[in-house]
């Protein structure tokens, strides 16, 4: 056995085959592509909100079971990645992508087309499913491409597309749905999936490296005509059977035995089911409040992107706080709690945010406080979600994949839920109190970020999942 060890394949130096021996340019561009199918999917998921006035006439229905066809597209989002993310890491990066988006085109035909809202809806639940890819594999494709010094901007780009891409589609489905019909927003995604489709086939090439070493074995085993060439992969046991079932209950067990995990977990949930929720909310407020036409509540979203967009761009300030406390440690491993600062200045913003939105909605008040409060809550949102997703991957480095598909798993579930008694909560309670009961919920997670900060270490101690400092 020692004996085959000296034919194990490796990266040599200044490997050409290796991704991160790609052209910077070469590089960026992958992960641009990358982003982009992460931006159309989740635009897609927020478009199709501003066709419910013309769905449920057509379709002779309530809002409520138009609403369906925005929860199952989230719940597609959630499933997906269970099954894909293990895939991903027997057959490599780029058949899934492609498979994926190909998928994704396909089911946005009956969308498109449907004569009746079962088939919008089922063809939203799996179009959903096949583009969940974009959310799961495609950050590992950014780790593939770059080594962990370089990962911070790159890592920004990917993470900033899913929170931007729901904010901008509002928008842009306002301008269609109040000029042309509601088909034409189906019409719109899919020539933009099929011209991503062209680009991620002409651009994007295998990156994930056990793949690319396994390619490599074969063709010296193959020039050289000795078997004993081996990938590390070729030498793995497990089958693609036993690696989804535990991609499948791994998260579940996270969620169920780890406190930090899921308290932090809930807390993401919550603040992106507030987020489906308002877009039933924001056609419902700014149309009877303000009046606004359905291309200004597409425009209202505007506050939301660009705070979001100014949180994103605050990351070189977070990560010059963590290279200070590094500085100042005495420790030789730093906790992952340092990655928290971010999550403890976002979560009083969007309890303020909240607050701010709640008790400006009067028409005798100018719209623009409105949209300042929905900002700030954006702003917040984006900032706790930084600090809590880049702890998940520290806290439980080897888990890794298992802790993001547990957020991803939680944040669906709630994302897909929210929306469906949002407008009948601001019926009921008006609008001033049902966004204030928003408002308390997250305001009874805002210790947590601060508490886990200081007392996460003696936690961790206890934990089955990630190792004590």
């Amino acid at each position: 056995m020692s004996h085959s060890q000296d034919f194990l394949v490796g990266w040599d130096e200044n490997d050409p085959a290796n991704p991160r021996n790609f052209s910077l340019a070469r590089r960026w561009l992958i992960v641009v592509l990358v982003s982009m199918g992460s931006l159309c999917v989740t635009c897609t998921s927020s478009i199709y909100t501003t066709t419910y006035a013309q769905i449920t006439e057509r379709f002779h229905i309530s809002q409520i079971v138009a609403t369906l066809g925005l929860s199952f597209f989230i719940w597609g989002l959630g499933c997906g990645p269970l099954v894909l993310g293990p895939l991903s890491e027997f057959y490599g990066r780029r058949p899934i992508y492609i498979l994926s988006l190909l998928f994704f085109l396909i089911w946005l035909i009956p969308c498109a087309v449907a004569q009746n809202v079962q088939t919008l809806i089922i063809g939203r639940f799996f179009s959903g499913l096949a583009g969940s890819a974009f959310l799961s594999v495609a950050g590992g494709t950014v780790g593939d491409l770059f080594a962990r010094h370089e990962l911070a901007a790159p890592m920004m780009v990917y993470t900033a597309s899913p929170f931007i891409g729901p904010e901008i589609c509002p928008l842009i489905g306002g301008f269609i749905n109040e000029f042309t019909n509601w088909r034409w927003s189906f019409y719109v995604l899919m020539i933009w999936t099929g011209a991503l489709l062209v680009a991620i086939i002409a651009f994007v090439p295998e990156t994930y490296h056990p793949i690319l070493l396994k390619h490599k074995a074969a063709t010296l085993r193959k020039e050289t005509s000795d078997p004993r060439w081996k990938s590390p992969l070729d030498q793995s046991t497990q089958t693609v059977h036993t690696r989804i079932l535990e991609s499948i209950y791994r998260p579940i067990l996270l969620l169920a035995l780890e406190p930090m995990c899921l308290n932090l977990c809930i807390f993401s949930a919550i603040l992106l089911g507030i987020l489906y929720l308002f877009f039933g909310a924001f056609q419902l407020i700014f149309s009877t409040v303000y009046d606004f036409t359905l291309w200004q509540r597409g425009c209202s979203f505007l506050g939301l992107l660009v705070d979001m967009v100014l949180a994103i761009l605050t990351d070189p300030f977070w990560r010059w706080n963590y290279a200070r406390l590094e500085r100042n440690s005495t420790e030789e491993k730093y906790p992952p709690e340092w990655r928290l600062p971010p999550a403890i200045a976002g979560a009083p913003l969007v309890t303020i945010g909240l607050f701010i939105f709640a008790w400006t909605i009067y028409p005798s008040a100018h719209w623009m406080g409105a949209i300042i409060g929905s900002a700030v809550f954006g702003a917040g949102t984006i900032l706790v979600y930084s600090g809590i997703l880049t702890f998940l991957v520290d806290a439980y480095p080897s888990y890794a994949a298992s802790a993001m598909a547990a957020n991803s798993f939680a944040r669906s579930s709630f994302a897909g839920v929210f929306p469906l008694f949002g407008v009948q909560m601001y019926n009921r309670l008006g609008y001033h109190w049902a966004t204030s009961l928003l408002a308390f919920l997250t305001l009874g997670m805002v210790p947590f970020p601060y508490l886990f900060f200081r007392y996460g270490g003696r936690i961790r101690k206890k934990s089955r999942f990630a190792g004590g400092n």
